[in-house]
């Protein structure tokens, strides 16, 4: 292979089997279980990367369960995403992802930028609650559970969640182990076809690990919970800011 070979098939590693497919990205029936929890605001600002900005002491903890996605096939993610701020317009920053599949992982981190690591989440219905939880190894790291289907949610409220930006830190070391790309990447959720959402009382608990620091953003208080189910898309990045360059 020449090296104009190289540079019309080079995607994605490895060169010729690349671990993930080219998107667009598609996703159906998408179910998400979210609780948002207040948390310590000092702790919170230590770990978000300006130019973000806290808005509130805030964190989504989410279990999404995702049985057809294009190019991924069949996995489950759960993480933490924190409610910030750029330049006035309000999003969400990825702080952390735990999931069960390698292509999402690899795909994920190399053209998005996204936290991810391996990891066993599940998000089931037991009898009448519904429940995320979160192992890392054999240690579990997080339980999420909420009544099912207790109360109907405002779509158009979930609408609106979905439409704002989403942030990640971007982060691609050089071969000798200093920082190569380092980025501030923003993204968007497209093409959403919402069918159907809820509210209801809820409940999470998190554990320590030196490996997947959940409980570094501690509970101090759910304030609500969300359970929906909807088609989307996950549409490419953009780069809005360059550590390296500033």
């Amino acid at each position: 292979m020449n090296i104009s070979d190289v540079k019309t098939t080079a995607f994605a590693m490895p060169l010729t089997s690349p671990a993930f497919p080219r998107g667009p990205y598609h996703f159906i029936n998408r179910e998400f279980l979210i609780i948002t929890y207040r948390t310590d605001l000092q702790v919170l600002r230590a770990m978000v990367p300006e130019p973000l900005e806290i808005t509130e002491p805030l964190v989504k903890f989410e279990f999404i369960r995702m049985p057809d996605s294009s190019g991924y096939g069949d996995y489950t993610e759960s993480g933490q995403i924190i409610p910030v701020s750029f330049r006035g317009v309000q999003g969400n920053y990825v702080h952390g992802m735990y999931l069960n599949n390698q292509p999402a992982i690899a795909g994920g981190r190399e053209l998005w930028g996204f936290p991810k690591k391996s990891a066993s989440p599940q998000l089931e219905v037991e009898s009448d609650t519904l429940v995320g939880t979160l192992d890392y190894g054999k240690v579990r790291i997080a339980t999420a559970t909420m009544g099912f289907k207790h109360n109907p949610a405002d779509h158009s409220v979930v609408q609106a969640g979905l439409a704002i930006p989403n942030f990640l830190l971007k982060i691609i070391p050089h071969v000798d182990g200093s920082i190569r790309i380092c980025e501030l990447v923003r993204y968007y959720i497209t093409q959403v076809t919402l069918k159907g959402a809820w509210t209801g009382p809820a409940s999470l608990e998190l554990h320590p690990h030196a490996l997947a620091p959940v409980f570094e953003l501690p509970v101090l208080k759910v304030q609500s919970a969300l359970h929906f189910v909807a088609d989307l898309t996950l549409d490419v990045g953009e780069v809005i800011h360059d550590y390296l360059s500033s």
